[in-house]
């Protein structure tokens, strides 16, 4: 990631969704004005969802997600319609795209329903206007679209072959793209202009040469914006760094995996906490993910685990995900649990065959996708906790490191 550029979790999502051959790729594509994806007009042309980051404006950063038809059929099919529900999950804006060549049926009402029921502000564009509109007064779409609760300020006809009311269809975008929940900090809420930060990174062969990972790039990003002061220091340095320093620092935050050795050096005075945990309060529900640890003290020989990531990255020896954190897990608990493994986009539907999820920071997933997948736990009754919250709970120093939230 570029130094300037806008992480992709932190952009706004915004998907096309709608049945095969609406012509959600060429709306798009008419939308950003690039050909992002490939338009045919053979049903089923887009197989998998296709992102972008980009500037639309007024908008700013954004994310587009060009999505299989949801009305894709047989074994292939429903795989491409569930790839359709995952970005969904992530969508903060849908366009809803029509084929205003044909009345709206039964499928098209399953996808509005779907929109509507995750609460996703959408709009939706009716494709085809230089075929349909010379015979509009025989279209009785809107009609059953105002049955569906559809308002008229977010239905837009468009013509992706022409380009007709694609301006008008942005603008309607960009309106609906303001109702958006208030901006959340990461870390900035928690300290003062006047205060000085130490964040400790270790720097083992795990961290990618020559940057930052993403979860640190947006602390330190996000305190350059309140204007405190900074100490950016590696793991084996920190002692000696806060002997030099000659004041206290008002908070350190640390990566997870040395928790326990920035524990002892860190003054008892000081707060501490880690990156991942700001993650879980930034993204997901920092009270259950709490919870969601404490389920360790009851794990037994058998009990399947499953550990999920948000991203997908080549495993090396000493991965945290997969190595260490079942190696703490055990020592711990002196049990043999079992472990699942998922990463990316791929999070089980069906999460009764675990006795707890642990989770990544997911910094590279969106808020959405994030609570999606807490409620989807707390709606089957599995715990969830995440990655630092953990850690800190085995090492001892859970309560230390949540003592600067209000938990």
């Amino acid at each position: 990631m570029g130094i300037n550029a806008t992480p992709v979790a932190e952009r706004l999502h915004i998907g096309f969704f709608g049945k095969r051959n609406a012509g959600k790729s060429s709306v798009m594509n008419r939308v950003t004005g690039q050909n992002l994806a490939v338009v045919s007009e053979i049903k089923g042309t887009t197989t998998d969802p296709v992102y972008k980051t980009m500037e639309l404006l007024p908008l700013g950063p954004v994310m587009m997600m060009d999505t299989p038809g949801m009305d894709d059929e047989g074994d292939l099919g429903s795989l491409r319609v569930e790839k359709s529900y995952q970005a969904l999950r992530k969508a903060d804006l849908a366009v809803m795209v029509l084929d205003g060549t044909r009345n709206p049926d039964e499928e098209d009402e399953k996808v509005l329903r779907k929109i509507q029921e995750k609460g996703i502000p959408y709009v939706v564009a009716v494709n085809k206007w230089d075929v349909w509109g010379e015979k509009v007064d025989e279209w009785n779409g809107k009609g059953r679209l105002h049955v569906w609760g559809i308002p008229d300020e977010r239905i837009v006809p468009v013509s992706a072959e022409t380009g007709t009311g694609i301006e008008e269809l942005k603008a309607v975008i960009a309106e609906a793209a303001r109702v958006q929940e208030p901006e959340k900090r990461l870390v900035a809420d928690l300290i003062r202009p006047s205060d000085l930060v130490v964040l400790v990174i270790p720097i083992d062969k795990a961290a990618p040469k020559g940057r930052l990972i993403l979860p640190q790039q947006q602390v330190i990003r996000e305190l350059l914006d309140v204007g405190v002061r900074m100490l950016v220091v590696r793991d084996d340095r920190l002692g000696d760094a806060l002997d030099r320093i000659g004041e206290k620092p008002a908070l350190v935050i640390t990566d997870s995996q040395v928790f326990r050795e920035v524990s002892k050096i860190t003054p008892k005075e000081v707060y501490l906490t880690s990156f991942s945990i700001l993650f879980a309060r930034y993204k997901g529900d920092l009270k259950h993910t709490v919870q969601g640890a404490r389920v360790l003290k009851t794990i037994k020989d058998g009990d399947n685990i499953l550990i999920s990531e948000g991203c997908t990255h080549h495993r090396q020896c000493g991965d945290i995900g997969t190595e260490k954190l079942p190696e703490w897990i055990r020592n711990y608990t002196g049990k043999s649990p079992e472990f699942s493994f998922t990463s990316g986009t791929e999070f089980p539907q069906d999460l009764s065959p675990y006795r707890l999820i642990v989770h990544c920071g997911g910094c590279m997933l969106n808020e959405k996708e994030m609570r999606y997948r807490y409620a989807c736990a707390q709606r089957q009754g599995i715990p969830m906790t995440n990655y630092g919250i953990l850690i800190a709970f085995i090492h001892g120093i859970l309560e230390r490191s949540l003592e600067i939230f209000e938990v």
